[in-house]
């Protein structure tokens, strides 16, 4: 069993994945393709799905008994200890910038040269 659920994706892609899947509701598309078939439809997706969000999942052979990939997703699959688990992003966590800003600011230019 293979699903896909698009968001905010292209027309176009919507319509090729039907020729493949089934679409149950608006994005979500439903199917049993051999693994081949999944690998292209995923490939095609991911390079299609433009400013869209992506995600597939489909049944295999381990304890959970399905896997998942995402496209431009916030949430991620982390492996923990087997299990595959998601991380959503913490929305009280400040972003720090990485890099300091270059250079002197304009308020600090203003006292450097007013000051003499």
């Amino acid at each position: 069993m293979t699903v896909i659920v698009l968001t905010n994706c292209p027309p176009g892609l919507r319509g090729f994945l039907t020729r493949w899947l089934l679409e149950i509701s608006a994005g979500v598309f439903i199917g049993n393709p051999s693994a081949r078939i999944r690998d292209a439809l995923w490939d095609e997706v991911r390079q299609y799905a433009g400013q869209g969000r992506a995600l597939l999942a489909h049944t295999t052979n381990n304890e959970q008994g399905f896997t998942f990939l995402t496209h431009d997703h916030a949430w991620h699959p982390v492996d923990h200890e087997g299990l595959t688990l998601i991380r959503r992003p913490d929305p009280n966590a400040r972003t720090t910038r990485t890099t300091p800003k270059q250079g002197w600011s304009k308020a600090a230019k203003r006292r450097r040269f007013t000051r003499g």
